[in-house]
């Protein structure tokens, strides 16, 4: 024995030396950082000192630190009562007495912040924890929110926990003895291997960030669920641990505001809007003028990604929404720097470097999608260089996917994640391969889908092409510049669809200059012919259809030529319609016959029907009624036999007019009502159900049913978003003809044949509207009410005389 140094009996009850003292100030620092999930450089940059000295004395290297040192600790750690007591008396050399657990003053859990949106996640993982035992992981890209759920989740679970609810968080580089020590700490147990006494009750352990220090985590915790099975751990991680038995629990975005919110009392109501407004009034309150606009699409690009709001919020002291928008909305990755501790870029770069490289590749390539994307579409872009299936597994595991929804549609990357994996890609000179890949996936799936935009699968296959807009948009423009053939091919199947979203003329405009490009002339002479045909098409949309009918004309030379009998039947549909158009019945009626015999020798039953459809017109136009008659039941048993539901619909319609051309009103009246009940059942769009409304409202005026006639008035006009139905001694010149037919026979039979003139003068005012048709039957009307009969009666037979129309026998009739 050494003198002066004590021996072993003099040391009972004394304090113990410099190096055991800094071991236990270490363990206390490191589990209070823990439970105040802070980092080492978080803590160091919170309290002022530097990351070496905190390290310092984490690691017990430093023994007896200044006072001023522990007082900025303290105060950065956030401790009171008998935490601070004990950690000042850590610090001199003493060994305090760690609070029981559950004590609000110790190592209880810290208080959760405000959570936005977040109820039913924090509902369903509380029934989860009370029914599943063992690990469960919350796992999302940094700064989603899994700490803030797991903590709300841990406090609301308590209650459930006899052997209390503690929380730590993993630092980086943590061994697992570190671990334990913590745990030790917060148990409020001496030593390690007395764990598995203390954990006989059941116990709910958080631990944040367990992927800092993955190895350490999954030995202690492997552990302690060996031999402590009531025990519950919830973590958190940016991935999966690949523990046996751990439940994985994915944390997604916060759920974004609609475009259309105008107030920031509607902002308030949506959680990702409601946190950026949160944390915008802790740096400054917004005004009462606010651009809630800009606001909306600024929290809409941030993706709901709690930590971009966040980070944007504070930029809130200087800029408005609009300013953050229009500084940072096309470089997301440099929200952050400068006082805050990361930026978006260091979110996801920690995230992207947890992949194998080809996962990272995957990522690359799938920024090129707009929005959102199918497993299926992925596949193609991709091709064999990965399996698509495990890299979307560990992408969305990651939170570098989010999965929205439950069609096939339901993959999207945060334009956060886009833009980096954009510019990943750009890095390694992958983006023009990756765009020209695109192109040709996006004209593969127009060209599968396009045939079934018809019929009665039309409202189906447009939604898969207003699904993918983004894309199909993008693809054609840079296709237009790098590989103008590919963007034919893509544009040439798009002519329906543009049609049908009323995007004609710009269509037109596409496809005219795709087959102006010298680099297209020897393109697929199919091709080209399926674009000339879509370029008449769409011309015809905005009565331009004369101007391209040589292109019609030469696109039906080229099918025929080749016996492509699809492209011949559609361009001889088109034909008929812009002949039919301009005046040109007699060849409009040689393009439909000519269809009608193709079709028929062909087998093709639709296209038969169709075709009948189409040429009732022309029996009408001549009066012959009876031709008319035989085709509508041709159409009717075609259109069965094909279960086009719609057309069947359309020939009971059809029907209903040619039995009131015959004078047959009332049954013209019921075969309306049945049409319109048949066109509901085919959920037609509302434009053929108020024609059909209108020729039952018309039936009826004729036969003298007054009421039933101007009910249907009414709610026609109601579907026009027109005014109401009232007694007036004018008309209005731009009214549908339909209305204005029914207002006038209601005046006439009624005898005010005055006011019926001037209804029937306004149903013949064609200006690029009514049927030639519907012209004539209102200048025969006008004919018989009109003071100036001789003048309608000439505007009638030059009409007559110029178009081939015939008047049927009831007209004449009422002409005399």
């Amino acid at each position: 024995m050494t003198p002066g140094h004590p021996g072993p009996a003099e040391s009972v009850g004394a304090e113990p030396d410099a190096a055991d003292a800094a071991a236990t100030f270490g363990v206390l620092l490191r589990a209070h950082r823990h439970a105040a999930r802070l980092t080492q450089s978080e803590l160091a940059a919170r309290s002022g000192l530097g990351v070496r000295t905190v390290r310092d004395l984490e690691h017990g290297r430093a023994a007896r630190p200044q006072r001023t040192t522990i007082e900025l600790l303290a105060t950065a750690l956030g401790l009171t009562g008998r935490a601070v007591t004990d950690f000042y008396a850590a610090a001199r050399g003493h060994l305090p007495q760690p609070p029981a657990p559950g004590r609000p003053d110790g190592y209880a859990l810290p208080t959760p912040p405000e959570l936005f949106g977040r109820e039913e996640e924090v509902a369903a993982l509380l029934t989860h924890l009370g029914t599943q035992p063992g690990l469960t992981t919350l796992v999302g890209l940094a700064g989603v929110g899994k700490s803030a759920l797991a903590l709300t989740a841990a406090h609301a679970a308590r209650p459930r926990f006899p052997g209390g609810a503690v929380a730590i968080s993993v630092a980086a580089g943590d061994a697992a003895a570190d671990i334990r020590e913590v745990l030790c700490a917060v148990l409020d147990v001496a030593r390690p291997a007395d764990l598995p006494v203390r954990l006989r009750e059941p116990v709910l352990l958080m631990m944040d960030a367990a992927d800092r220090s993955p190895e350490a985590f999954t030995e202690v915790l492997a552990d302690l669920l060996a031999t402590a099975p009531t025990l519950r751990v919830l973590a958190s991680a940016r991935a999966p641990l690949g523990l046996p038995g751990e439940r994985v629990w994915p944390v997604g975005p916060l759920a974004l505001p609609p475009a259309g919110i105008a107030t920031l009392a509607e902002a308030e109501e949506h959680p990702a809007s409601a946190l950026f407004l949160a944390r915008w009034r802790q740096v400054r309150r917004p005004s009462a003028d606010v651009e809630v606009s800009a606001l909306v699409a600024l929290v809409r690009r941030l993706g709901g990604l709690p930590l971009a709001i966040e980070l944007a919020a504070a930029r809130g002291r200087v800029l408005d929404p609009a300013e953050m928008l229009a500084r940072y909305g096309h470089r997301l990755l440099e929200l952050g720097g400068a006082d805050d501790l990361v930026t978006l870029r260091d979110v996801v770069t920690a995230s992207y470097r947890l992949l194998e490289p080809r996962q990272r590749m995957a990522l690359r390539s799938l920024s090129v999608f707009g929005y959102r994307w199918s497993i299926e579409l992925a596949e193609e872009l991709i091709g064999q260089r990965v399996d698509v299936v495990p890299a979307l597994e560990r992408l969305v595991d990651l939170g570098l996917v989010q999965v929205r929804g439950s069609g096939a549609l339901r993959f999207v990357l945060l334009d956060v994640v886009r833009e980096f994996a954009a510019e990943q890609a750009a890095a390694a000179g992958e983006t023009e391969q990756i765009r020209d890949r695109h192109a040709e996936v996006f004209a593969d799936f127009a060209d599968r889908n396009a045939p079934a935009m018809a019929g009665a699968t039309l409202a189906a296959a447009v939604a898969r092409f207003d699904d993918v807009a983004s894309d199909l948009w993008s693809a054609l423009s840079y296709a237009a510049e790098h590989d103008p053939v590919t963007a034919l091919r893509l544009a040439a199947k798009l002519p329906r669809w543009w049609r049908f979203r009323g995007r004609d003329q710009q269509g037109r405009q596409w496809l005219r200059r795709l087959l102006d490009d010298p680099r297209t002339a020897d393109a697929d002479p199919q091709l080209r012919a399926w674009a000339d045909l879509g370029v008449m098409q769409l011309a015809a949309e905005h009565g331009a259809g004369q101007a391209e009918l040589p292109r019609g004309e030469q696109a039906l030379a080229s099918f025929v030529l080749v016996g492509d009998i699809a492209g011949e039947l559609a361009a001889r549909g088109v034909l008929q319609a812009v002949q039919q158009a301009v005046g040109a019945f007699d060849e409009a009626r040689r393009h439909g016959e000519a269809t009608l015999a193709l079709a028929t020798r062909t087998g093709r039953v639709r296209d038969m029907a169709i075709a009948q459809n189409n040429l009732i017109w022309h029996d009408l136009r001549n009066a012959d009624l009876a031709a008319a008659q035989r085709r509508l039941a041709a159409v009717e048993r075609l259109a069965a036999r094909s279960g086009e539901h719609e057309l069947r619909a359309l020939a009971r319609a059809n029907l209903a007019e040619v039995l009131r051309l015959e004078g047959r009103f009332d049954e013209s009246a019921r075969a309306g009502l049945q049409a319109v009940e048949m066109l509901a059942e085919a959920g037609d769009p509302s434009i053929h159900r108020r024609r059909v409304l209108g020729v039952v409202g018309l039936s009826y005026a004729l036969d003298k049913r007054l009421p039933e006639a101007e009910k249907l008035l009414a709610e026609i006009r109601a579907q026009l978003g027109g005014p109401p139905v009232a007694e007036s001694d004018s008309a209005e010149p731009g009214e549908d003809w339909h209305c204005a037919m029914i207002e006038a026979t209601l005046a006439e039979q009624r005898g005010h044949r005055t006011l019926a003139a001037a209804w029937y003068a306004a149903a013949a005012r064609r200006d690029g509207g009514p049927d030639l048709r519907d012209v004539a039957e209102a200048l025969v009307g006008l004919v018989r009410t009109g003071a100036d009969q001789e003048e309608a009666l000439s505007r009638l037979w030059r009409l007559c005389e110029s178009s081939g129309i015939v008047l049927t026998e009831w007209q004449r009739a009422q002409i005399g």
